[in-house]
């Protein structure tokens, strides 16, 4: 049995946390060992988790360094096979974590396994099944406000995991490079589901690990903090991950998206968060350029195989907008 580090990452958490936690002490595999990175929380929760559950290894960053670089932190300094990253306001099924151990040996070809996720607030709908990502640089999880009933129970290959509860193959995570602390938070996992599959290591969805989630309980799901990062990162994903043959044809449609982007928050009051998102995510294309020439030294999947992975055409804009309008 391979060994298998938990980490969940907090950031004044308090409200979810204990659950989060207490879902985790009753797992029917119990991890070898169990981090929470604190991103320097002042509301008393990484205390609290300490004294409480006294089995989980407690890391103080003393300041906010994002949710990547935390968890690239605990990956680094675990030794275990796999790695499972769980959201503070994430709470695990009983079987969750060995459901994804279990087919993370049934599937020796995969890097990454994500679970399904069922919204917290109403168990008959569900948050997601892994990450779907569109040929225009938008990305989104998969299934998001389906009923359950309608959701896919068999499994099979998606686009990337979504990291509020996921597992990874510890040397596969590293030697993509692990989360791009640039991004801080928000599609940092799609970004690395991108540069794994670049390296034809792809996301399983394994439907019996369950946890309920309640998605952007801490940030909040339309938050301008929220609509910053994941404009931002979409920016940077794109550019950085997809290949040429592939960037250069869908370019205009990525360049839409974001003026569709830009009109849509601008209309929701969110004008100078959006604009400030472009702007930032343009500035930083002379580095993301750079990374993007090691990225794409690396690949060895060819771009028409990437392309059957991904959302083409007006589904992909279709889920954008079916995104903004419920956020």
């Amino acid at each position: 049995m391979p060994r298998v580090a938990v980490i969940i990452v907090n950031s004044n958490s308090g409200t979810y946390l204990p659950r989060a936690l207490e879902a985790l002490g009753r797992q029917s595999l119990a991890p070898a060992v169990s981090y929470l990175v604190d991103n320097g929380s002042t509301d008393g929760s990484a205390d609290d988790a300490e004294a409480r559950f006294p089995w989980i290894e407690v890391i103080r960053l003393g300041r906010n360094a994002g949710f990547a670089a935390a968890n690239n932190i605990a990956v680094r300094r675990t030794d275990c096979d796999l790695v499972a990253l769980l959201n503070p306001d994430a709470f695990p099924e009983p079987e969750w974590l060995e459901r994804l151990v279990d087919a993370a040996g049934a599937a020796p070809g995969h890097a990454s396994f994500t679970s399904r996720l069922i919204l917290a607030a109403d168990e008959s709908v569900l948050d997601g099944e892994g990450d779907s990502y569109g040929v225009n640089g938008f990305a989104w999880r998969r299934h998001h406000g389906l009923p359950v009933a309608d959701g896919d129970a068999s499994g099979g290959e998606v686009f990337s995991a979504c990291a509020a509860a996921a597992l990874y193959r510890r040397d596969a995570f590293l030697e993509a490079g692990g989360f791009d602390e640039r991004f801080f938070t928000y599609l940092e996992d799609v970004d690395l589901g991108f540069r794994l599959r670049l390296r034809s290591a792809g996301c399983l969805y394994v439907p019996e690990s369950i946890a309920h989630h309640v998605g952007s309980g801490v940030t909040g799901r339309a938050s301008d903090f929220s609509v910053y990062h994941a404009q931002r990162n979409l920016v940077w994903t794109f550019v950085k991950d997809m290949p040429a043959p592939l960037l250069w044809l869908y370019l205009p449609q990525h360049l839409l998206l974001n003026l569709a982007a830009i009109a849509w928050y601008s209309l929701r009051g969110q004008a100078r968060t959006i604009l400030r998102a472009k702007r930032d995510a343009v500035k930083g294309l002379r580095a993301i350029r750079a990374q993007r020439r090691e990225v794409q030294s690396l690949r060895t999947a060819p771009p028409a195989a990437l392309r059957r992975g991904m959302v083409k055409g007006g589904r992909a804009f279709a889920a954008a907008l079916g995104r903004a309008s419920s956020a």
